[in-house]
């Protein structure tokens, strides 16, 4: 049987193509188009996946889809809406009004030691409101009444808006698949249960408690399940609005970055700050966790949250927000994982997008292991839903093999893409050691090899490679990339190398095959790679196998062998607010525009035609920090 499973379109949109349960191409429509988390049918991803793949339309048995239909989901929207004006609970509301007053009046004094990376001190606090603007936000901070009058309103505002933007990706499914012939093979499911299904059927557990975590869909805002042979059994739905993923949107938004693309750099900013100025304030805001739930009080009322900016720093912001995420997600995993006694915990949904909450969910008295799916946002369930459409029995329950399900280029194509840009090269028959003789050497490598990765991470495909023992390479490299980023390099390892880097490893092996996870570091990791490790000890490594990628894994080997060193920096290969590139093409104009040292693509190795002019300008640059 064969399953064309289309992910949500209001972004990053994705068509995975499954057999029998298992997926044969997988690509968002972002890594065609090169215009980040792109939203709208995706018919480039189709049709490539058709190219790949050898199917025709008319083979095509089912197209799935994560969402119900555009009235539908209206319908879902106002009956949360309906049933959340009942749990209006003023008392806790006030509890949190209470402690922000306390702080203010014990006078609030920032740290702001030691400096952020890439973030200048002026810019502790968020840009500076009008006037009219912080006085509407000041509003909310009045009253219980008034937290909770802005909230409705806010509630009502985000309804009217949703409806609109399902009833528009409605539309667009529809014609796409007109176009293709395929409307009348279209089924949908419930977009929580899809997030369920690609997280326990690609884990290799037998039986597992499910988690999906999410900002909004199908009514709610995510769900709890049993696994096993017999499918997915629901326990239990969080009730929208009271969603984590809105919660983390809002400071995200409030701290001056782009909701749903900028959540990372909250993780990262986070580990500066003070979580326990704020935490006070943000955790009476929380309750239900006790008995499973999570409920939030004027969830919707996001001007609470950019008052809160106005007046501290975005560390203390972003430590507090990080800080409340991960123990209210831990309560719940608790009760829940101790009212089942399941030991496999499978996780999915944008909100498991952040690795330190994963961390936490794998510390949880009880849980054994943990499975991340990799593609844990919206982008993936399109696979969920694939799933859902096979007969239960015909579902293999086997771990994801890898997450290289994207499209991969011949030598012939890539040395004609060399040629037509005029750059010049050397073919290897070893490319693996060639290019890690460039990286002890210090240069900086862009790899492109092999299929392109499915998800949000590179993973040593797409990927920028460089040593991992200049801490100050966190700052440097991102500015030559033209990003700014607050969280380090992560680190690509060698998986048998493990246990002398990262501790408490066992239970999270495949998760961390894709970069999905934060491990605290060992003290041989800190002082060997110190541009891989976090201000707070963590690190969130891909640990590669040569099972899972040989080709990266002979390079890391190779690597090893001249340095002594098992670990390099993996990030990904793209410019600023691109997608990662994804084919040769991609991969030679980010090149040249990035200034990065060396391209190793294919079975080809390519200096920058620039090289010696970069070099010297990084020495100087360097002499200049340095006094």
């Amino acid at each position: 049987m064969r399953v064309l499973g289309i992910s949500p379109l209001d972004k990053d949109a994705t068509a995975s193509f499954v057999e029998d349960g298992k997926i044969l191409f997988a690509c968002g429509e972002e890594r065609l188009s090169r215009t980040k988390l792109q939203d709208g049918f995706p018919m480039k991803a189709i049709q490539m996946g058709l190219a790949r793949t050898g199917w025709t339309l008319d083979s095509i048995d089912v197209v799935a889809y994560s969402f119900f239909e555009g009235t539908e989901e209206t319908s879902l929207m106002n009956q949360a809406m309906a049933e959340d004006d009942r749990y209006h609970q003023s008392d806790a509301t006030q509890d949190s009004l209470q402690a922000l007053t306390t702080i203010h009046e014990s006078g609030y004094k920032p740290n702001l030691e030691p400096p952020i990376p890439g973030l200048e001190r002026d810019k502790e606090f968020a840009d500076a409101k009008t006037w009219l603007k912080k006085k509407l936000y000041s509003l909310s901070t009045l009253s219980p009444q008034l937290d909770h009058k802005l909230h409705r309103r806010n509630f009502r505002q985000w309804v009217s808006e949703a409806s609109t933007d399902h009833a528009l990706r409605t539309q667009q499914l529809h014609d796409g698949l007109e176009e293709l012939g395929l409307r009348d093979k279209l089924r949908r499911y419930n977009h929580h249960e899809c997030h369920a299904a690609n997280a326990f059927y690609y884990s290799g557990y037998e039986d597992a408690l499910v988690m999906s975590f999410d900002g909004y869909g199908s009514g709610n805002c995510g769900a709890v399940y049993h696994a096993s042979e017999s499918g997915l059994k629901k326990l239990h739905e969080f009730s929208f609005p009271n969603s984590l993923g809105q919660f983390y949107e809002h400071v995200t938004a409030a701290l001056g970055y782009q909701p749903g693309r900028h959540e990372g750099k909250i993780v990262g900013l986070a580990a500066y700050g003070d979580p326990e100025i704020l935490g006070p304030v943000l955790r009476s805001r929380f309750t239900g966790m006790d008995e499973g739930d999570i409920r939030i009080r004027a969830a919707c009322n996001y001007y609470f949250t950019r008052l809160l900016a106005q007046s501290f720093t975005k560390r203390d912001m972003a430590a507090a927000y990080q800080n409340v995420l991960e123990e209210v997600v831990k309560q719940v995993s608790d009760y829940w994982v101790q009212k089942t006694g399941l030991q496999n915990v499978c996780v999915s949904g944008g909100v498991n997008a952040n690795v330190k909450l994963n961390q936490r969910i794998h510390e949880c008295d009880g849980v054994n292991s943990v499975f991340v799916y990799p593609n844990m946002g919206d982008g993936g369930c399109g696979t969920g839903a694939a799933l859902l459409a096979f007969e239960q029995e015909s579902l293999a329950r086997k771990s994801l093999e890898n997450a290289y399900l994207g499209p991969d280029f011949s030598d012939q194509e890539i040395e004609d893409a060399l040629k037509a840009a005029g750059l010049k090269y050397q073919h290897h028959t070893d490319v693996e050691r060639a290019t890690a003789e460039h990286l002890a050497k210090n240069h900086i490598v862009a790899r492109f090899a092999g299929r392109m990765e499915y998800g949000p991470r590179a993973l040593g495909n797409r990927s920028i490679l460089y040593p991992a023992q200049d801490p100050e390479v966190n700052l440097w490299l991102n500015h030559q990339l033209g990003r700014t980023e607050f969280m380090p390099f992560a680190p690509a390892a060698m998986a048998e190398h493990a246990p002398r880097l990262f501790k408490a490893v066992d239970g999270c092996e495949k998760t961390a095959e894709f970069m999905t996870v934060t491990f605290d570091c060992t003290e041989e990791m800190k002082q060997m790679c110190p541009a891989a490790v976090h201000i707070d000890g963590t690190a969130r490594p891909q640990l590669v196998s040569n099972e899972t990628n040989p080709s990266f894994y002979s390079l890391l080997s190779a690597y090893e062998s001249i340095t002594g060193i098992p670990s390099l920096i993996n990030t990904s290969f793209n410019m600023h607010e691109e997608p990662i590139v994804c084919t040769p093409d991609d991969a030679i104009r980010a090149f040249l525009e990035g200034r990065i040292d060396i391209l190793s693509i294919g079975s080809f190795v390519v200096p920058h035609p620039d090289l010696e002019t970069i070099q010297t300008e990084r020495s100087q640059e360097s002499s200049t920090a340095a006094c």
